[in-house]
């Protein structure tokens, strides 16, 4: 399986460095000395890290056969994508990598079903699953401890605990203007998504 776990960046000085735009929670592990990662567009790759070092909290890796800022700067903007084995788990027990979440069913704690992940939305705050329901709307759910409280890959579900309003589509949206407009002022029903 093919991962995204880095975008390419400017050139850093004259001798081929490149900042990079880091995807990955393990860079230590993917982006190391020797990793031999392919590229989007393939024609730039694939590609072996020769050296790799933090400067000014940014992460700036060297190429081998990439010598020079031209060189460098030609590859700005090429992904970088490692080749990881499809059953392979992330270090820590509550992590996990985006294939393995996908298509799982959604589930509240007594079983109701909600819907299936369709797709994982990575924010700066917090990751979002975006679950599509039965009836073929899309819902918004953080993934979060307190509302996602079970991940269980063997019965491919995600055990959710929603707050009030996350997924009733009952949910009232009140406006907090008190102008003196009555029509302005009242209560709206809406869906929440």
């Amino acid at each position: 399986m093919q991962l995204v776990v880095a975008r390419i960046g400017r050139a850093h000085g004259i001798k081929g460095e490149v900042t990079v735009e880091v995807r990955t929670d393990e860079p230590e592990l993917r982006l190391g000395p020797g990793a031999v990662l392919l590229t989007d567009p393939a024609s730039a790759g694939p590609l072996t890290i020769e050296t790799g070092r933090v400067h000014s909290g940014r992460l700036l890796l060297r190429f081998e056969g990439v010598r020079d800022r031209n060189a460098a700067e030609a590859l700005r903007n090429t992904l970088l994508i490692a080749d990881v084995d499809p059953d392979e788990r992330p270090e820590d027990e509550d992590e996990f990598y985006d294939h393995q979440l996908m298509d799982l069913d959604v589930v509240l704690a007594d079983g109701t079903e909600i819907g299936r992940i369709a797709e994982i939305s990575h924010l700066p705050s917090q990751d979002l699953f975006i679950v599509e329901r039965p009836d073929g709307t899309e819902l918004m759910i953080p993934f979060v401890e307190e509302i996602v409280t079970d991940i269980d890959l063997a019965e491919q579900k995600a055990v959710i605990n929603p707050p009030p309003g996350l997924i009733d589509d009952r949910a009232e949206i009140v406006s907090s203007r008190d102008d003196g407009h009555h029509d302005d002022d009242q209560a709206t029903k809406g869906t929440q998504a």
